[in-house]
């Protein structure tokens, strides 16, 4: 009888010691995974200079199964680190960026995270999800020149960017609004900001994807890491090692996004933000 019992103990020991081993096993092939889809984000950062959360949020919950605040303050946490600083070398010595715009830009975006980490956490995720997808398909179009088709038709024979001096105070606000955004749906702010100094401010693209970079190179989204960490949602680790791989691959993305027309550049985005898009829509509405 005892020896019975003493073989069922001993079984149940193997299978949760077998059980522990499968665990931690799942546990560093998540951790491995997180690592080299880094590299991957880093590479689509540094190549149209953005922070790398429109890729990271979406990825994060149909990959690695995390909820949509989740993935927002991983994401979030990720971005806190100036992981695409070898990029905006690259870029630095390409003379693509505008460094006191991109300072401007930074203090703006700090603002404006803030707000943007307290609406994310009282509002629904079907909200989020409806609102993200609207404006990445607005933007998409917009590249397209789809939105140029129902205007009056002038000289569209090739467009020339001339950047135009503008009051940094706008810059400020084209900070806090990509804040706001980032905040609350878990990207770095590039995907507002690049847009916007290309059609306000008249920025050739490849110069304003560095300028964006530049900017998201301040630890700005704190106030909503903090905000998602209070709320129980980040995890620490797996932030670190997306940081990790951005760091690396944002280097080599930059040399890409330097080697590329600025027509391809537009052109490439825009597929990009169309199929960010398509995927909300398809998962959430």
């Amino acid at each position: 009888m005892e020896k019975n019992y003493l073989l069922k103990i001993q079984k149940e020991l193997k299978l949760s010691w077998n059980w522990l081993q499968l665990r931690l096993y799942q546990e560093q092939m998540i951790e491995i995974g997180l690592l080299i889809f880094g590299i991957i984000v880093g590479i689509l950062s540094g190549l149209f200079g953005i922070g790398g959360g429109i890729v990271l949020v979406p990825s994060l919950i149909v990959i690695f199964g995390m909820n949509i605040l989740d993935a927002n303050a991983t994401s979030l946490a990720a971005m806190l680190l100036p992981v695409g600083i070898l990029g905006v070398i690259s870029y630095y010595k390409a003379g693509l960026i505008k460094v006191r715009e991109a300072l401007w830009i930074a203090l703006g975006l700090f603002l404006g995270s803030f707000l943007g980490g307290e609406c994310a956490v009282n509002i629904s995720e079907s909200l989020l999800a409806k609102l993200y997808a609207g404006i990445l398909l607005y933007i998409a179009l917009s590249y397209f020149d789809v939105f140029s088709y129902f205007r009056k038709k002038k000289n569209i024979d090739q467009k020339e960017y001339t950047s135009q001096s503008k009051p940094l105070w706008l810059y400020l606000l084209v900070g806090i609004g990509a804040g706001i955004f980032a905040g609350l749906f878990g990207k770095g702010g590039g995907i507002v900001i690049v847009p916007l100094l290309i059609g306000v401010f008249h920025y050739d693209p490849k110069a304003a994807a560095a300028t964006s970079l530049a900017a998201l190179q301040l630890p700005v989204g704190l106030p909503s890491v903090i905000i998602y960490a209070n709320n129980g949602h980040l995890n620490i680790l797996y932030a670190g090692l997306i940081a990790l791989g951005i760091l690396a691959g944002a280097f080599f993305g930059s040399k890409l996004g330097v080697k590329l027309p600025s027509a391809i550049f537009k052109k490439v985005f825009a597929v990009f933000l169309l199929v960010v898009a398509v995927y909300m829509v398809s998962k959430y509405i």
